[in-house]
């Protein structure tokens, strides 16, 4: 496992701030890895991403952050995440009944596409137990209704605390969480939809696309928010379908949009490529 840290900032643009966190870089005998910056002419906003080896640099790990803030970042107006590579990702999945999305996450772990830990699968049905007996995770059972909705959630939030869960993969789960849920995990909660929403929504919108003739599948993942499916999106992904393509067809096609946009999101989180930035996202290459 590589053992480099990486920076992700943003700040209002003005000159020589690559050349200032470069130099901090370089000054502590550390090796840049990666580098991508861009600024926003609109916005007039500074967005960077730098990966160094940390191999010979002289700040200690547990330092990196108090000597940036001091020598760089407040003077700045910068906001900052700082990561290091060493230190793997743990995942949690949440799951209702639909397996299609478990299954794809769970081969990309076992084959280590995936570097992350996943400690455990929740779930508000039954229905997916014997797939995480399979794989060997602890599946934890928490029904949801509307009389105990508050309560499973607090139980919830404890376990995740619990398990040190560094972020969240909805696969398919099938519940709306409370705004306190999405504020207690900001941009740590990675949901994944089909793109018909806000067009076709309800239980039945691939009959209801087939029943308009659409010519697109696509789906969407994003970090999830108190507003239900507007949240910064991470990944987008589309299919071309036609008049030969029945309703069976259109949910086949969907299901595999929706598994290779949630892993390129998932992907896209455990490699730190993300940025937020009110309600969208800087994705780093």
């Amino acid at each position: 496992m590589s053992n480099s840290a990486i920076l992700l900032i943003h700040c209002p643009d003005q000159p020589g701030l690559v050349a200032l966190v470069t130099e901090f870089v370089h000054k502590n005998r550390g090796n840049i890895l990666n580098l991508d910056q861009h600024v926003d002419r609109d916005l007039n906003h500074f967005f960077m991403r730098i990966e160094w080896d940390l191999a010979g640099f002289i700040i200690p790990r547990e330092k990196i952050n108090d000597y940036f803030a001091t020598l760089i970042g407040n003077a700045h107006g910068m906001k900052w995440q700082l990561k290091f590579t060493e230190h793997k990702p743990r995942m949690v999945l949440f799951v209702s009944k639909a397996s299609h999305c478990l299954y794809d996450i769970l081969q990309r772990y076992g084959t280590e596409e995936f570097n992350c830990d996943i400690p455990a699968i929740v779930s508000n049905h039954e229905h997916l137990r014997y797939i995480a007996e399979r794989f060997d995770i602890p599946f934890h059972y928490l029904p949801i209704t509307a009389v105990n909705k508050a309560e499973q959630e607090a139980r919830t939030i404890a376990l995740l605390e619990e398990l040190e869960a560094d972020f969240i993969v909805l696969a398919r789960y099938m519940q709306i969480l409370s705004d306190d849920f999405c504020q207690h995990f900001q941009h740590r909660i990675i949901n994944i939809h089909h793109s018909f929403l806000p067009a076709f929504k309800g239980a039945r919108p691939y009959h209801s696309a087939f029943e308009r003739g659409v010519k697109l599948i696509g789906a969407t993942s994003h970090y999830v928010t108190a507003d239900l499916d507007e949240g910064p999106i991470i990944a987008q992904d589309v299919e071309r379908v036609s008049h030969r393509d029945g309703t069976e067809d259109l949910q086949r096609i969907g299901k595999d949009v929706e598994k290779r946009v949630l892993s390129r999101a998932i992907y896209l989180q455990l490699q730190h490529l993300i940025l937020p930035f009110g309600n969208r996202t800087i994705i780093f290459h």
